[in-house]
């Protein structure tokens, strides 16, 4: 982000610093105040998301939300942030687990979703007046076994977040949507949490932090 970093919030600047030698985890609760998806026909799609931790088919509104950061090296000596977020829906748990890797080859980070990795895209930053943070993926590719390319605009996902913190009520609000230029909204979520750092070293991570499989693609 260069010197627009230093217009971010100092507790999204904070949220965002931690590397493999910080020994430390952002671990927060909140509520997410509403979360959709869009017309039927993405719903197959967002079942098989669900599989990987990609996506997830609920609907509901006042969601019990919990968002865990933890940073270390991965198989493949990167640094790694690890997000994982949990939405406890009224019949189900659902995971949203995604990896920041960063890309020594595009000098910038890469974000890889789902257990097995199996999507990467890369990330815009920009900062607002408001110290706010807005992230644009672009860029999206599938790895599948030995096979990496580029997925198709058709069936590719954008994704717009805005992450900001109210100094009011000392919280994070958050405004996630992903959408289709051909299908339209496909999901999304808004709400708040809480976020405190916590001192964890990289062995001290639990299992299930890590992906299954990590791919070295991107």
């Amino acid at each position: 982000m260069g010197d627009a970093y230093a217009r971010l919030h100092p507790r999204i600047q904070e949220q965002y610093s931690i590397t493999s030698s910080s020994h430390a985890a952002f671990i927060g609760q909140g509520v997410m105040d509403e979360v959709w998806h869009g017309r039927w026909y993405v719903v197959p799609f967002l079942h098989v998301g669900a599989t990987r931790r990609i996506l997830f088919p609920e609907v509901s509104q006042g969601v019990p939300f919990e968002i865990r950061n933890y940073a270390y090296l991965d198989g493949l000596g990167r640094e790694t942030v690890t997000w994982k977020r949990t939405f406890r829906f009224p019949n189900r748990i659902r995971e949203f687990d995604e990896y920041f890797v960063f890309s020594e080859r595009r000098n910038g980070p890469v974000l890889y979703a789902g257990t097995h990795q199996h999507l990467s895209v890369d990330l815009n930053f920009a900062a607002e007046d408001d110290g706010s943070l807005v992230v644009r993926t672009t860029g999206q590719r599938l790895h599948t076994g030995p096979l990496s390319f580029a997925f198709p605009r058709f069936f590719s996902g954008d994704a717009l977040v805005r992450e900001s913190f109210d100094d009011s009520s000392q919280r994070f609000l958050v405004d996630v949507s992903i959408s289709n230029r051909f299908w339209g909204p496909i999901l999304g979520y808004r709400g708040w949490f809480n976020l405190e750092r916590s001192d964890c070293a990289p062995d001290e991570i639990l299992d299930g932090v890590r992906p299954v499989r990590v791919v070295g693609r991107h």
